[in-house]
């Protein structure tokens, strides 16, 4: 069983990462909107993503008998200024993520549930992965401002094709 401390603060998690599945989503209709399909794709995705990661960490409540609550979620930031408004955005939404994570290690190592620490460690490491690539997107984005085939180029180029981890966690419902 998980530690009742680490427990309560996954739950919170499952909410944080639909509310970024959300803002995601947002993102990619802001992007599809414009016609902007690469970088509408690059946002769907990460909206699939954070759903997956929300997912894993029912699974592992799952897992470990502990209670699964889905919380409420706040609505996302439909409204933009310009094309570097979503991803300035996604960088602060992954490191606020990055904190929360990091948080969650933290419990589980204050409460010796050497089981719910390892579970994260993999979500410690997807959060490296998460932050720099919206850092190296968003310093596309800025230098790009007004050229989007630039910006559709290189998310073509450098975007997507990594295909499935396989030292993910199993998702419920998958």
């Amino acid at each position: 069983m998980a530690a009742p401390r680490f427990v309560d603060q996954l739950n919170v998690q499952v909410g944080n990462e639909l509310a970024a599945h959300n803002q995601y989503l947002a993102c990619a209709v802001y992007f599809d909107a414009l016609t902007m399909p690469q970088m509408a794709a690059f946002f769907y995705g990460q909206a699939l993503e954070e759903r997956a990661h929300a997912a894993m960490m029912i699974q592992y409540l799952l897992d470990t008998d502990s209670a699964v609550t889905i919380p409420a979620v706040d609505a996302p930031v439909n409204d933009f200024a310009d094309v570097v408004g979503p991803v300035e955005l996604a960088l602060e939404q992954e490191k606020r993520v990055t904190d929360q994570i990091n948080g969650l290690l933290r419990i589980a190592r204050e409460e010796f549930d050497f089981a719910s620490e390892q579970f994260m460690q993999w979500f410690i490491k997807e959060q490296v992965e998460e932050v720099a690539t919206m850092s190296d997107l968003l310093a596309v984005v800025k230098r790009n401002l007004d050229d989007v085939e630039d910006i559709e180029e290189y998310v073509a180029r450098e975007q997507g094709g990594e295909g499935v981890d396989p030292t993910a966690p199993r998702q419920a419902g998958a």
